[in-house]
């Protein structure tokens, strides 16, 4: 697997955002669940993740994060440990069950303080986060990462 570019998007309406975006890819979404749809098209090369919160979103509003996905763990930690040499501070998030999916990931923020995530794709699972995440997000923060802001998917 090729790596990919990785786009998450707040939307108000799921339901005509997936209209939107499957005409757009001229394909339906990879993954649907309640207040969440995944698009990875061929071409182009990307996965959007689409998610309706629940609350008023926390954050940027629009905009959850911005990532990219690589073919294996060793070239997450390749990255890791490349922003940690250059002085940028990570936050690791291995195993985890994000948006449906088990991943190994880490989180960096870029100078003006937008999220990315580099991650490996393990596989689809049923639930969208694991106990530790619906904890956080129950005590009133965000669903990923140590940082409150940072929404997976």
């Amino acid at each position: 697997m090729d790596s990919k570019f990785h786009v998450s998007l707040e939307v108000a309406d799921l339901e005509k955002s997936v209209a939107f975006y499957s005409t757009l890819f001229s394909a339906p979404p990879a993954k649907l669940k309640p207040g969440y749809a995944k698009f990875d098209p061929a071409e182009p090369a990307v996965v959007l993740s689409l998610l309706q919160p629940a609350v008023a979103p926390c954050g940027v509003s629009g905009l959850s994060h911005l990532g990219v996905r690589v073919a294996s763990l060793d070239q997450v930690v390749a990255a890791r440990e490349r922003l940690q040499a250059a002085g940028y501070a990570t936050r690791d998030e291995m195993n985890t069950t994000c948006c449906y999916a088990v991943q190994d990931k880490i989180w960096v923020d870029d100078p003006t303080g937008y999220h990315w995530e580099v991650y490996v794709f393990h596989g689809d699972v049923e639930e969208e986060h694991n106990a530790t995440q619906l904890a956080a997000a129950s005590a009133g923060a965000c669903a990923c990462g140590d940082e409150p802001i940072v929404k997976c998917c």
